[in-house]
């Protein structure tokens, strides 16, 4: 962004949500992808970032998941927040049963800031290879530059990585990756466009990674579609529950930030998910299971 850009500020979520009206939501159902932001001047955004959200707060969020049928969530340190994690401690700390989080923060810190995060119900650390000299595609993060320095606090702390990354470029950083010795999950599918189709080596790449023991959030189909209904979505999702319907998760990326297209409702995501996966207990095993046992609910 240069010195005469400013953040685009970008709409907030639409206020009414509900459940799906394909299928009954599972009890137990956990939604793994979601942020709460807070309103400056008391919780600051970082200057280098593309867009300027709304505040969406706890009492929204968890108003949220109770609407949708969610009985538990998983929060993301927002981007435009860099590594300012109050919020998000506030948040997990407010609500120690329901919620768990991953955060984002230096590899260089006290070993007291690493404990206070896990007992708030951090476990993990978001990594953002959209980071590029300093600046990213949505705002402030941590890069894949010190990737092997947060491998080891992961493991020391029994923590997981969150890549945020463009699978395009997985066909270069998966050797980078299969080294590492905590478990790693990947955001929203490899954030890759689907009008490059599931041929694609790094998609490839990707679905044979998550065969190999990684784990994928199959999420985020308002972003990268290009067709009425995220229809050009299915192959892309269907390609990784088949590779691997025991470390797939899902999630609703509510409060959908830096999108200025029609906003999507949690409903009609979820309702996407029953063609994604159309079998109840695969799907079942994607909303409750699976993420129960990845985030140690």
């Amino acid at each position: 962004m240069t010195e005469t850009e400013q953040p685009r500020p970008c709409p907030g979520p639409p206020a009414e949500q509900g459940p799906p009206t394909r299928f009954v939501m599972p009890e137990g159902a956990i939604d793994t992808h979601c942020h709460v932001i807070g309103a400056p001047p008391e919780y600051p955004l970082v200057a280098e970032r593309s867009y300027t959200p709304p505040p969406a707060s706890a009492e929204a969020y968890l108003a949220m998941l109770d609407a949708v049928g969610f009985v538990k969530g998983v929060l993301i340190q927002v981007s435009v927040h860099g590594t300012d994690n109050r919020l998000l401690y506030e948040t997990l700390s407010a609500h120690r049963t329901r919620l768990r989080g991953v955060a984002v923060m230096s590899a260089d810190l006290p070993e007291a800031e690493y404990s206070r995060a896990h007992e708030a119900g951090v476990r993990g650390l978001r990594l953002n290879d959209f980071i590029r000299d300093g600046a990213g595609l949505y705002g402030g993060g941590i890069g894949f530059k010190e990737l092997e320095r947060f491998d080891a606090l992961a493991c020391e702390m029994g923590w997981h990585l969150q890549f945020l990354l463009d699978g395009r470029d997985l066909v270069d950083l998966a050797p980078r990756i299969a080294r590492l010795r905590a478990p790693w999950i990947i955001d929203h599918m490899g954030h890759i466009p689907y009008e490059v189709g599931v041929d694609h080596p790094g998609f490839q790449t990707l679905v044979q990674m998550v065969a190999d023991g990684g784990w994928v959030k199959i999420s985020d189909a308002f972003r990268m579609s290009e067709q009425p209904g995220y229809r050009d979505s299915i192959p892309f999702a269907q390609a990784l529950v088949a590779a691997a319907p025991d470390r797939c998760v899902w999630g609703s990326d509510w409060p959908h930030v830096a999108q200025w297209r029609p906003m999507p409702t949690v409903s009609g995501l979820l309702d996407l998910l029953a063609e994604w996966v159309p079998d109840e207990t695969v799907r079942n095993r994607i909303l409750v299971d699976n993420p129960a046992r990845f985030y140690g609910f």
